[in-house]
């Protein structure tokens, strides 16, 4: 079953992105480098509770 996550910027906290992810395949938190708006860059994001 796939639950939906919401990532958060590690530099300024803003939850900028939003992803489906599969619970069953997957313990560990989602870490993926994407383009925060509020920051200018490319920053490292993590899933959220």
């Amino acid at each position: 079953m796939r639950k939906k996550v919401i990532l958060a910027c590690t530099e300024c906290l803003s939850r900028n992105y939003s992803s489906y992810i599969n619970r069953s395949n997957q313990s560990e938190r989602l870490e993926v480098r994407k383009f925060c708006k509020k920051c200018g860059t490319h920053t490292l994001h993590r899933e959220t509770k």
